[in-house]
């Protein structure tokens, strides 16, 4: 027999999964809705070319690609960003400022599957485009940390953490480090958090050219958690000052949101890719336990680098795998999907055609509606509704069918009332009970 199960990385959906799935859709699009972003989509298969001059090196190896049956070199979409700078591209001139769009695409990477990362994943990307304010910044975290509020994720479950990229390389180029010790040394700070202080110190002096007391400074303002301090490290440039006053303003932004007690300043966010410009974040649980749940920041240059127009913008990205582990080891999270509203018991079949009726009258009033589909006894179709999360048990019996009414319990309290069929077929059949 040869062996069906899905390729490695790669999910099944079973009911209760996709529940969870469509739960944490829902939250995104609400969020988006909110905050004024309409929702975008482009194809999963992309031309090759599109991705192997304009993503990183690493997405670059992790590529699904192949030759379709037309000659193309195509490939399933590894990120959103390059597919969203060609639509905006294409209609850059006649799309209003700023442009706030998302997308909730499936992408692909050939990965080494670890916790938190497969190989297929959905994402929640979030894009403004064309404004330079830091206002704005402030508005795409708050729309990531409205989509978490609205999974009931709050400041005692998951912290932001911000920075400001061009903050800390105002202090790294006074201390003398230029050109590929920018990035050497962010590569050092971004390691910080898991490999500490001394390793850090070290691979700032030995790959990014600061002097062992450079790098001492540097940490000792970093440690600090103040924006001024840090912009004191860069010997009070006037650029570093500026920076820490649009950190403070951003802060500030977030406090008015009321996300104030969940986004701290850690200078030690740095986003490993070479493309972000300025303020940048990333979504943490507080416990520590997983890797990133979403990330961010401001990306002024990377439109016109991929082809498109020159626009400022800034964006996050949301994936679901991370954040539906977070979800699922939450303490009393509830069970997803709330089962079926009424379960209809058919006590003979002389009353089908009846129950169908009802069935068919209670649904277009939205209603969810389940039944046995073959004859069957009582008690087991009492069984079926409690397994089907059913709130209502609605009965029908050759007695009922004969006085035109119908008992109703309440599965959860076990109140029984017989309510008219008139009643239950009209626009106030769900608010019996």
């Amino acid at each position: 027999m040869p062996d069906l199960g899905s390729l490695p990385g790669f999910r099944d959906f079973y009911p209760e999964d996709l529940e969870l799935r469509t739960r944490i859709f829902a939250a995104w699009r609400e969020a988006s809705r909110r905050f004024g972003f309409r929702e975008y989509d482009g194809p999963p298969l992309e031309p090759l070319e599109l991705y192997t001059g304009k993503s990183g090196e690493e997405i670059v190896r992790q590529l699904y690609a192949f030759t379709d049956k037309g000659g193309r070199e195509v490939a399933l979409r590894p990120e959103m960003t390059p597919s969203f700078a060609r639509m905006v591209a294409a209609r850059a001139g006649g799309l209003r400022k700023p442009i706030r769009w998302f997308s909730i695409p499936q992408l692909f990477r050939y990965e080494r599957t670890q916790r938190g990362r497969l190989r297929e994943h959905f994402q929640w990307n979030v894009d403004l485009v064309g404004e330079t304010e830091v206002g704005a910044d402030a508005e795409v975290l708050g729309v990531a940390l409205t989509g978490l509020s609205l999974l009931d994720l709050g400041a005692d479950e998951v912290i932001a953490r911000v920075s400001d990229r061009r903050l800390l390389e105002s202090a790294l180029r006074f201390h003398g480090v230029e050109g590929e010790g920018v990035a050497a040394a962010y590569g050092a700070i971004d390691k910080l958090p898991r490999e500490g202080a001394d390793a850090t110190r070290e691979r700032l002096t030995e790959h990014a050219g600061l002097s062992r007391g450079a790098a001492e400074d540097l940490l000792g303002a970093m440690e600090a958690g103040d924006p001024g301090v840090l912009a004191a490290a860069a010997g009070g440039d006037e650029g570093a000052r500026q920076r820490a006053e649009d950190i403070g303003r951003y802060l500030d932004t977030l406090d008015a949101m009321g996300f104030g007690d969940r986004v701290d300043f850690d200078a030690t966010i740095v986003r490993g890719l070479a493309y972000y410009t300025g303020i940048v974040f990333e979504v943490f649980d507080t416990a520590g336990e997983l890797r990133a749940v979403c990330g961010g920041g401001r990306y002024d240059r990377l439109l016109e680098q991929l082809g498109g127009p020159d626009l400022p913008a800034l964006g996050f990205g949301m994936g679901d795998v991370v954040l539906g582990e977070l979800l699922a080891e939450r303490a009393g999270e509830p069970a997803v999907g709330a089962g079926v509203d009424d379960y209809l018991v058919i006590v003979s079949e002389d009353q089908r055609a009846l129950a169908i009726r009802l069935a068919s009258a209670l649904r277009s009033e939205g209603r969810a509606v389940t039944y046995a589909l073959r004859e069957t006894g009582v008690g087991r179709q009492f069984k079926d509704a409690n397994a089907a999360g059913a709130g209502r048990a609605i009965v029908l019996g050759p007695d009922e069918a004969a006085d035109g009414v119908a008992v109703v319990k309440d599965m959860a309290s076990g109140h029984e009332e017989r309510v008219p069929l008139d009643r239950l077929m009209g626009s106030d059949a769900g608010r019996v009970l």
